[in-house]
């Protein structure tokens, strides 16, 4: 009886898992799976939602003095790029851009930083969205367009971490041993969750022995 209740309560649980570890297979999923990844989606890396999460206004302004950029100057630099592509993609007028890159860094305001942090997650939704919702033509026309803005991304979000950890070590973003990813195995995290799951299940006792 025992075994019985836990295979009721935890099914759902490994049908979410099952789910979530599905491998895309067509076009628009691996491109949404893209942009997840370094927007919102906790995956192998730490996504742009976590990288900035918690940080105040004056640790999002802060810069080593050797010449790199804080943490709010990427972020706004990532908030610019994303919009032009969109803009484009959605056949807009982009914003005026004086060809100066520097310029995208640079006008990060700190009174602002939760601003930039609020723009950043909205241009990221509105990017998986044109996807979400695109013709299969504009898709495949499109899908370089969205290889370079998932690395683009992924690029300065790895250093958005990396200056972050300076400034808050305590801060809510997955660090693991070297070595330890190894424990995972080929299914990722969402692998050793499933694991866990039916070891869990053959671990109870058999209903005649309950």
């Amino acid at each position: 009886m025992m075994k019985r209740m836990l295979i009721l309560l935890l099914l759902p649980l490994a049908i979410l898992l099952y789910a979530q570890n599905k491998k895309p297979t067509t076009l628009r999923e691996v491109l949404l799976a893209e942009l997840r990844s370094t927007h919102s989606s906790e995956e192998w890396f730490v996504p742009a939602n976590i990288a900035v999460k918690g940080l105040t206004a004056e640790q999002a302004s802060w810069t080593s003095g050797k010449g790199n950029h804080s943490v709010g100057q990427l972020a706004h630099h990532l908030v610019f790029w994303n919009r032009q592509n969109l803009a484009r993609l959605k056949g807009e007028q982009p914003e005026k851009f004086s060809g100066n890159n520097n310029e995208t860094f640079d006008k990060f305001d700190t009174k602002t930083w939760n601003e930039t942090v609020q723009q950043l997650d909205e241009v990221m939704n509105e990017l998986e969205k044109w996807v979400e919702t695109a013709d299969e033509t504009k898709l495949k026309e499109s899908a370089q367009v969205f290889t370079h803005i998932s690395t683009h991304n992924a690029y300065h979000v790895g250093q958005i971490l990396y200056i972050a950890r300076m400034q808050r070590p305590d801060g809510p973003w997955l660090t693991m041993a070297p070595g330890a990813s190894k424990a995972y195995g080929k299914g990722g995290y969402l692998g050793s969750g499933r694991r866990l799951l039916w070891g869990t299940l053959l671990a109870c006792p058999s209903d005649e022995h309950a």
